[in-house]
């Protein structure tokens, strides 16, 4: 009976219908990242190693060979002109002039002399010129002159172009020239105007009385 029981047994399970077989969960895969963007580390890491790498010392290029470079001449230098400053004063006129060589061209406050309207001034101021003779057309006279009266300021110019003439020909002895001649032409006049007194016009005058 108990052989008869274990057969009955065997026979059900082998009647009852066998469970599929559990299907395994696919794992998620994972993404890998890029190749490129791992490049730069690559490069950056391959950078140190390059830079170890001991370089091929380099021979020293020779400089190419020049012939010797002829000395230069220095130019001669040029003689400096005479030029002579001289001043000159009449009242309240101050004048400064100039001379060095030219071709006989006088200015006044740097306008010709020819351009002045008055004749008596122009000679006034040509005075001194007219003692040395050719010479003075050699020479050019520059006279910068301010302050004062037209009348002033021409005679200031004439004692500065006197006293410069002196100087620049200093062997034609024009000193004693010019005392002979006329003493004012070298010496400042030393005269100023006289201020005015009240109970009158001007210095000395009076305001007249009238008893009518």
């Amino acid at each position: 009976m108990a052989e008869k029981s274990e057969k009955a047994e065997k026979e059900k399970k082998a009647a009852k219908p066998k469970k599929p077989a559990a299907v395994k969960k696919a794992e998620p895969v994972k993404e890998e990242a890029p190749a490129a963007v791992e490049a730069p580390k690559a490069k950056e890491a391959q950078a140190p190693a390059a830079a170890e790498k001991p370089v091929a010392s380099e021979k020293p290029v020779a400089a190419p060979e020049h012939a010797p470079k002829a000395p230069k001449k220095k130019a001669a230098k040029k003689p400096k002109e005479k030029a002579v400053v001289a001043r000159g004063k009449r009242k309240k006129s101050v004048a400064r002039a100039s001379i060095r060589g030219g071709k006989g061209v006088i200015r006044v406050n740097h306008v010709l002399i020819d351009a002045l309207n008055n004749p008596y001034v122009r000679e006034i101021i040509r005075e001194p010129l007219r003692y040395v003779g050719p010479e003075a057309n050699a020479i050019d006279v520059s006279v910068n002159v301010f302050g004062g009266g037209m009348m002033g300021q021409a005679q200031a110019a004439r004692t500065a172009i006197a006293n410069a003439l002196v100087q620049y020909f200093d062997a034609m002895n024009l000193k004693e020239k010019f005392n002979e001649i006329d003493r004012s032409l070298m010496i400042e006049d030393t005269r100023r105007v006289e201020s005015k007194k009240y109970r009158g016009p001007k210095a000395r005058a009076r305001y007249q009385k009238s008893y009518r």
